[in-house]
C-alpha cells in the first residue's frame, strides 16, 4: 500500500512498504528462586504469626494491600490463590498453581504468614 504526500504537509515524510516484521528474542530465561522462608517458619516473625493465627482475614487484607491490590480482594472467591500465584510470578519464585492451592487450602494461616514475610523481606 502506498500513500500520496500532499504539498501542504509540513516536513518530509516518506512511506515505504513493510517487508519484514520485527523479531523478538528467541527465548527469555529467568532464574527462579525459592520463598525466603518456608511454609512452616511461622514463628520466625511473631507479629505476623499472631496476626495469621488469630485474625487471618486481617492479615490477608494487609497482604493484598501491600501487594498493590484492594484490601477487600481476599473476600472474593479464589482471590488468595491469585494473590499467591501473582506473588510467585512477580518475584520469580518457583512453584505451581496446584501447590499454591494446596498451601492455602490445608495450611491457610501458615501460607498467609509466608506471603506476609515474603512481602516484608522483598519490599
Amino acid at each position: 500500500m502506498q500513500f500520496e504526500m500532499h504539498d501542504n504537509v509540513k516536513g518530509k515524510a516518506m512511506s515505504y512498504p513493510v517487508t519484514s516484521q520485527p523479531q523478538g528474542a528467541s527465548s527469555y530465561q529467568c532464574q527462579l528462586s525459592d520463598w525466603n522462608t518456608t511454609l512452616m517458619d511461622c514463628c520466625s516473625d511473631m507479629p505476623i504469626c499472631l496476626c495469621g493465627t488469630f485474625v487471618p482475614l486481617c492479615l490477608a487484607c494487609r497482604i493484598s494491600d501491600d501487594f498493590g491490590e484492594c484490601c477487600g480482594t481476599p473476600c472474593l472467591p479464589g482471590a488468595l490463590n491469585s494473590l499467591r500465584t501473582g506473588m510467585r510470578e512477580r518475584y520469580h519464585i518457583q512453584g505451581s498453581i496446584a501447590k499454591d492451592w494446596a498451601a492455602l487450602t490445608f495450611c491457610l494461616p501458615c501460607a498467609l504468614c509466608q506471603m506476609a514475610r515474603e512481602l516484608k523481606i522483598r519490599e
